[in-house]
């Protein structure tokens, strides 16, 4: 169980939030001027130095975005200009990319970053640039949004790239896109001029991700335990009904792949914070049976994260970093209750998953009111904030050492003669450690960071 009485407080992070700013500087600047594009997207390290995969390119937006956080962690303008000139040129093939359901990590991280800096006067204002990152959000938006399965009862879900049977945990942090989307009035059309509200879409997605992804301990799941999460579900593409849980990352359909909990845990806080900008009237308007007011919807998240925000408590070692699976096989040889040992014999640890989870736990608990979740958050940072998960000096181009990518396909290098994987990076990892360290920086200031940007020129509302 994570350490909730770790003496620490906001002001702890002070040096903390330096010194991981600092070294995500020198390691972005590392990599500018060794990565060649041609090769493809960075995803993480063997040995060291990063090195793509051929899966999907998830995690270009990572690699612009990262400096983006740094400069408005930094003021440095060496950032902002190469991250605004990479999104430039290099994001744009994502946009309309049909074949993913990862536009909110690629386009939020990148035009994301930049709308809101601008709105937020950190960088000068142009009309015409801010016309630019809006339009890029409005087309990512409804082309993840028409990635859609219908499901009887009014339910539906963007499908993973598996194809539309599958309905992915890492989506609903995905769903950020279609949120920033309908902020700036953006409807999908359909045939016959039909009027998709992506609001409707993200609600739906949500519902059905609350429903057979998050396990709840009762009712239906009383054979289960609170808390725990899905990788996958799995529906028949015919009628829609719902066939089994799955996992491709995950030990198994019936274990705990901890950072698929991780992205629910994150992307329904964050989703909660949108939905407070949202009127009564535009969701009664969606006539969603489920979600016939604001408050049904709020009630609805709120149950979700807080049930897999707790269990992830309870399930987690002392200092906050998680194996990669809570039923992994062999992870009954380690004593969880003391802090994790990243080069242990038997089962990796994955930071990563302790990076994004920490984010939500302070989301979420800055949302409810709860001490227990926020001092659980903030014992999280301060490990990965510091050695042996911040990487310092320049022999490793990794941020967040000790993050895992892909644990069932063996891509994950192991030094040595060692079994398991460990002190390696991915750029999700630095990513997400990062937007922590301005996350916290931003409470201290007494200025929560929120993605979601109202502009002056939003144009939010109903599809008529």
């Amino acid at each position: 169980m994570i350490d909730i009485d770790f003496d620490t407080n906001l002001e702890t992070f002070h040096p903390l939030i330096a010194d991981t700013s600092s070294w995500a500087g020198v390691k972005i600047r590392s990599l500018a001027a060794r990565w060649r594009q041609e090769g493809g997207a960075p995803v993480f390290t063997r040995q060291g130095k990063y090195t793509s995969k051929g899966w999907t390119e998830w995690t270009q937006g990572f690699q612009f975005g990262l400096p983006l956080l740094v400069y408005e962690l930094t003021g440095e303008s060496w950032f902002l200009d190469y991250g605004r000139t990479q999104t430039v040129h290099r994001m744009a093939v994502h946009l309309t990319h049909t074949g993913v359901h990862d536009h909110g990590f690629n386009t939020i991280s990148t035009y994301g970053n930049l709308l809101r800096l601008m709105v937020e006067g950190k960088i000068p204002h142009n009309p015409w640039e801010q016309k630019v990152y809006e339009l890029a959000i409005k087309v990512s938006g409804a082309v993840q949004g028409s990635r859609w399965k219908e499901l009887p009862e009014q339910l539906g879900y963007i499908y993973s790239f598996n194809g539309p049977q599958s309905l992915f945990a890492d989506t609903i942090r995905s769903l950020r896109v279609l949120a920033q989307a309908h902020i700036l009035g953006q409807v999908l059309m359909g045939e016959q001029d039909e009027r998709i509200s992506l609001l409707k879409r993200l609600l739906q997605h949500g519902e059905t991700t609350a429903r057979y992804i998050v396990y709840y301990g009762t009712d239906r799941d009383q054979w289960d335990v609170r808390g725990r999460t899905a990788h996958e579900a799995i529906f028949n593409p015919t009628n829609g009904s719902f066939r089994n849980p799955s996992t491709q990352q995950g030990y198994s359909p019936f274990t705990t792949w901890t950072r698929g909990l991780a992205w629910i845990l994150l992307g329904f806080a964050e989703e909660l914070e949108f939905i407070q900008t949202i009127s009564d009237e535009e969701i009664q308007a969606l006539k969603l049976s489920y979600f016939s007011d604001k408050t049904k919807v709020i009630n609805r998240f709120k149950e979700s994260a807080q049930a897999v925000a707790d269990y992830y408590i309870e399930t987690t070692p002392p200092d906050g970093i998680p194996y990669w699976d809570t039923g992994a096989p062999l992870l009954h040889k380690l004593d969880t209750s003391k802090i994790a040992e990243p080069d242990n014999p038997y089962e990796p640890v994955d930071a990563s998953a302790a990076a994004i989870a920490a984010q939500g736990l302070l989301r979420l608990g800055s949302l409810v009111g709860s001490d227990r979740y926020l001092e659980a958050g903030l014992r999280t940072a301060y490990t990965l904030m510091q050695e042996p998960y911040l990487s310092r000096g320049n022999n490793h181009e990794g941020l967040l050492l000790h993050a895992v990518y892909h644990r069932p396909n063996g891509w994950d290098y192991m030094p040595g003669q060692h079994r398991v994987p460990y002190g390696e990076s991915c750029l999700w990892g630095d990513y997400h450690l990062v937007e922590l360290a301005l996350y916290l920086q931003r409470l201290l200031q007494g200025n929560p960071y929120r993605f979601f940007v109202h502009s002056s020129s939003s144009q939010g509302g109903i599809p008529q």
